[in-house]
């Protein structure tokens, strides 16, 4: 019992440093999108090039490796239908950095959250304790009081945020659910695909002309995006909701630091 319980310690140490490393490259992304936003490229365009980069990169990688098997979902419905959906965690999120500043669009994004933590026990069964809703509550007081938003921007930039954090909320507990049965590698795979997607639906009617400045951040922006979402869905997959929730407060330094 004490063995087990170690391990259960000493993964969740693991997921939490994953979950760290993950929101802080995602954190970097979103400052790199904010940058090419403001130089008049919409978040459909963004997303779509960025999809295009990713899902191409891992197949060119699992191709020359011979393990294009890996990225084959053992559940091809399910992961495709999440990664459809996945599209309205960052368009929201890209939507109201159009007028947000990163700090306080990241302080509403927080309210993911208390979405995650609620949801993970009726969706995962997993216990959720009442040191675990004090860390949650007394961190998203303290993130208000710090940050002291200004209140910034329209209400629909506002609204657009916090559909984005219910979108993440439930993308990142689905991806707890099937990493049971799925690799996490076609998790990412499936996600950035279903994206892909649903932006080339309506890449035609938003596209503009980019410098080719833009086109070196778009690909640093895949990159870290990537980075990313293999740190998040690995950290999801190895710890409890419960534990990382309160670690995506570690995203506000960054958050302030890049905005």
């Amino acid at each position: 019992m004490q063995n087990a319980n170690h391990q259960l310690a000493q993964t969740s140490l693991l997921g939490v440093a994953y979950m760290v490393a993950g929101i802080f490259a995602l954190e970097l992304m979103d400052g790199t999108a904010k940058y090419l936003m403001m130089d008049g490229i919409g978040p459909v365009q963004i997303l779509g090039i960025r999809s295009a980069i990713i899902v191409s990169l891992m197949l060119l990688f699992y191709v020359k490796k011979r393990q294009l098997s890996q990225l084959k979902p053992s559940q091809p419905t399910a992961l495709m239908v999440r990664g459809l959906l996945g599209f309205l965690a960052p368009f929201c999120f890209f939507k109201s950095l159009q007028t947000l500043p990163l700090a306080d669009a990241t302080v509403v994004f927080f309210s993911s959250t208390f979405m995650i933590t609620a949801l993970s026990w009726p969706l995962l069964r997993e216990k959720v304790g009442p040191h675990r809703w004090a860390a949650v509550v007394l961190g998203f007081a303290g993130v208000i009081i710090a940050i002291e938003p200004e209140g910034g921007g329209s209400l629909i930039s506002y609204a657009y945020c916090l559909a984005g954090s219910l979108a993440y909320a439930v993308l990142f507990l689905s991806g707890r659910m099937l990493s049971k049965t799925n690799s996490i590698i076609s998790l990412v795979f499936t996600f950035n695909l279903g994206i892909g997607l649903v932006s080339a639906v309506f890449m035609s009617a938003v596209w503009v002309p980019m410098a080719l400045i833009d086109w070196w951040l778009v690909l640093v922006c895949s990159l870290l995006a990537l980075g990313g979402h293999i740190c998040l869905t690995t950290a999801f997959a190895k710890a409890p909701v419960g534990v990382l929730a309160p670690f995506e407060y570690s995203a506000l330094v960054w958050a302030v630091i890049v905005g």
